[in-house]
This record gives C-alpha cells, sequence and structure tokens, in this order.
C-alpha cells in the first residue's frame, strides 16, 4: 500500500509550495496530476505559472475529473510510476465534479446533489483504491473550506459539504495529515 500523506489549509496558505517540497525531497520519479482548468485568464495564469515552478524530469498530468478512475487504469497497464504521486488539488477536482451536474448561469445556477455526491464519492474511493494499490508516495492537496462563513446560496453550501466529506474520507486513510496556516505545516494527530 502506498503511503498517504493529505496536505489542508486554506487559500494561499502554502499548500502546494509545501506538496512539492515533500515531492521533490523524495528524490524519485513524480507524477504530478493538476486538476485546474483554464476557464478564464486570471486561472490560465495561475496555471502558467505553477507550470513553471515545477521541475522539468516531473511528469504532469491535467486531468480535471476521474483521476481516480485513470490511475487505476494506469495501474493496471503498468504505466503509473511508483516514487511519488501529487494530487493537487481535490478542492478543484470536486468544484470539477460539482459543476459537471449543474445547469444555469450565475446566481441561478443549480446543482443535481444526488449526482454530485455520487460523483465525489465515486472519485474518493477510486483515489483510495489507486493508493492501496501502488507502492507510490501519495500527496494530496485540498483546500480546508469549513471555516470560514456559511456560503449565501445553496450551491456553495453543497459544495462545502461535498469537499469537507472528501476531506474527512482522505484524511480517515492518510498516513498523515497537514494543515498548513500562513507558510507553516502543522501535523495533525491521526484518527482513531
Amino acid at each position: 500500500m502506498g503511503n498517504l500523506t493529505l496536505i489542508l489549509g486554506g487559500a494561499r496558505s502554502g499548500k502546494s509550495s509545501y506538496a512539492e517540497r515533500l515531492a521533490a525531497r523524495h528524490g524519485g520519479q513524480v507524477l504530478y496530476i493538476a486538476t485546474a482548468q483554464p476557464l478564464d485568464g486570471e486561472m490560465a495564469e495561475r496555471i502558467a505559472d505553477h507550470q513553471k515552478k515545477r521541475p522539468a524530469s516531473w511528469q504532469t498530468l491535467e486531468i480535471p475529473s476521474a483521476v481516480g478512475a485513470l490511475l487505476q487504469s494506469r495501474m493496471q497497464s503498468g504505466t503509473l510510476p511508483s516514487g511519488v504521486i501529487l494530487v493537487d488539488c481535490l478542492t478543484l477536482l470536486v468544484s470539477n465534479l460539482l459543476l459537471a451536474v449543474s445547469s444555469g448561469a450565475g446566481e441561478d445556477l443549480t446543482v443535481d446533489e444526488e449526482a454530485a455526491t455520487a460523483l465525489v464519492e465515486t472519485e474518493v474511493k477510486q483515489l483510495l483504491g489507486a493508493v492501496r494499490a501502488t507502492p507510490a508516495e501519495w500527496i494530496i492537496v485540498s483546500n480546508e473550506v469549513g471555516l470560514g462563513l456559511v456560503p449565501p446560496y445553496p450551491l456553495g453550501r453543497v459544495y462545502r459539504d461535498l469537499l469537507g466529506r472528501a476531506n474527512q474520507q482522505l484524511a480517515s486513510q492518510a498516513d498523515q495529515v497537514i494543515f498548513m496556516i500562513a507558510g507553516i505545516p502543522m501535523r495533525l494527530a491521526p484518527i482513531t
């Protein structure tokens, strides 16, 4: 079974930088799974900045959804590296899944909560299946979104709840959980 490190924190808390430092310290082959989609100019710039910071030797796959299924497929075909697999980030992966079963626009955006829940649960189950089936060092980055205000609209509340449950599922299976605050990593006690 692979070793899983879950890195949580707020926006701009240093999660990705810390995850990348951990991956680099490992010294082995690194597969970087990027879940962001360049849906606007600002996000395209953020993605480009992240890409520039990664070592050229790292393999990057840009996968906005079905990450677990793809990794399990690569595992079966023998093309999944045994070094480090860094997934950055679960936050955007859950958002991508949620938007896939949403309709409307702006404040009128509605979501099929049952379908979204099923998609997220399947994704987390498949990710954990891949973690268990490989000897790789796994690092998964995710935002902790439950510390702020309650979102004022239904879609935001569904998203917060889905991501919170996904974080809990991963944390319950993680070998270590790191919480980032102002660039400082804090190791959390294991779940018993």
